[in-house]
């Protein structure tokens, strides 16, 4: 059968169920052929028509930057040197699985997107990046290709990435790559200019990847028949904490956060307010998070982002404070160590928080505050301003929780540790 008459018979998926659209009733992750069955070979755009599909559909990364799929592939194809793609899959955010379950469960269809990607720049050398969790899961599909002859005139192959916050990072993961630390870097040049091997290299999120490959098989029109004119498509979300049935959730971007609980079963306990882009993210409250829909320019009316596209719901029972301690303190123990605001302004933030939560009756809250404006915009990543993003919500949030640890050494939470740390979706 051609290329063409098998794609004839392929059904797009429905307009808000997409890259979830293939996972199995058992759990098993999908195989090759019913990968094939259901959505056809990869096709053969060329570089240009597949850039420019990817333009026009107005794809943007799901790795938490958002930068315009499109325009990254044009830079690393008008490179010189022969590029190198990385599928990100290193997530370290402890709150989000959303990449997790597509490499365990519906792993071809990042892969094609990866092998799309790599024609459409012109690279030969795809590099699928992953945590420990993910190896067997990702070398199975990669062998399942290789016995089915797809991916010709391409070598891919999957590394092992630290499990650490930062180690995602577009830098610290071509850092890594090059036999380094997998820490990020601050200087030029960017991954696209040089990266793995010193060649161009195009760092993108495994799910940007999978979307891609649903775009070239569906079209432009097809990918914006959900979403939002200015944020088209859908996404993966990781929904955590006071909800029945946690989990990842495929939405439609703009679809309110009300009715991405209402899918999850609802809340399972009195919701307090809700952390909204994982870890670099925002609080905002239950009130405010009621009617906010789920797009950055909907929650850039609260000083939220979709982000790491992690949300936590944290019940009455537990104290945002401490909750928010805990985060800061990660935050600060996964500190890439390489300037000042990162090793000694998250430290000291932390230890600020730690001693409101125990209420000791010496601690300086102005100074804790203070410390928010002498870190932020200093630091050599955005490290330190994703944790002062998250603490300085905090206390617009919990402002009364804040005052009745400091004035009258008290805690009204019950509840501890809704913010696991680490954690993410089971495998």
């Amino acid at each position: 059968m051609s290329a063409a008459a098998a794609m004839s018979r392929v059904v797009p998926p429905a307009t808000t169920r997409r890259l979830l659209a293939g996972l199995r009733a058992d759990t098993r992750a999908v195989a090759y052929a019913e990968h094939v069955d259901r959505y056809g070979r990869v096709p053969s755009t060329t570089g240009n028509e597949l850039i420019e599909l990817v333009g026009d559909a107005g794809l943007r990364g799901r790795g938490g930057a958002g930068f315009p799929a499109a325009t990254k592939l044009s830079a690393v194809r008008e490179s010189r040197g022969r590029p190198v793609v990385v599928a990100n899959g290193a997530e370290g955010e402890p709150p989000s699985g959303k990449d997790k379950v597509l490499l365990a469960y519906v792993p071809h269809l990042v892969l094609d997107g990866a092998a799309l990607a790599a024609r459409a720049v012109g690279a030969r050398y795809v590099v699928v990046a992953v945590g420990d969790v993910l190896l067997p899961h990702v070398r199975h599909a990669l062998a399942e290709r290789r016995a089915a002859g797809a991916d010709r005139g391409l070598t891919l192959r999957v590394v092992a990435v630290p499990d650490r916050f930062v180690a995602g990072e577009e830098t610290a993961l071509v850092r890594f790559l090059n036999g380094g630390p997998a820490l990020p870097a601050f200087t030029p040049p960017r991954p696209f200019e040089r990266g793995v091997g010193g060649a161009p290299t195009l760092v993108q999120n495994v799910e940007t990847l999978a979307h891609i490959a649903l775009i070239a098989r569906f079209g432009a029109d097809w990918f914006r028949g959900a979403g939002t004119p200015d944020e088209p498509g859908t996404a993966l979300v990781t929904l955590s904490g006071a909800i029945r049935n946690p989990g990842v959730y495929e939405i439609e971007l703009g679809q309110t956060l009300r009715q991405l609980i209402d899918d999850a079963g609802g809340p399972a306990a009195d919701v307090q307010a809700f952390l909204v882009g994982g870890f670099f993210g925002t609080w905002l409250s239950g009130r405010d998070a009621a009617g906010a829909r789920l797009s950055d320019g909907d929650l850039s009316r609260y000083g939220a982002a979709l982000g790491a596209r992690a949300i936590v719901a944290l019940p009455t029972s537990a104290c945002g404070v401490a909750e928010t301690a805990r985060v800061a303190r990660y935050l600060a123990d996964e500190s890439a160590g390489q300037c000042g605001p990162c090793v000694h302004g998250l430290a000291s933030l932390a230890d600020g928080l730690e001693q409101l939560v125990r209420r000791e009756r010496h601690v300086d809250h102005g100074l804790v505050r203070r410390r928010l404006a002498t870190i932020a915009g200093r630091g050599a990543c955005s490290h330190p301003d994703g944790a002062v993003k998250l603490v300085a919500s905090a206390y617009d949030v919990f402002e009364t929780e804040f005052e009745r640890h400091l004035q009258k050494h008290r805690c009204t939470g019950r509840g501890g540790g809704v913010l696991k740390i680490p954690a993410g979706a089971a495998i």
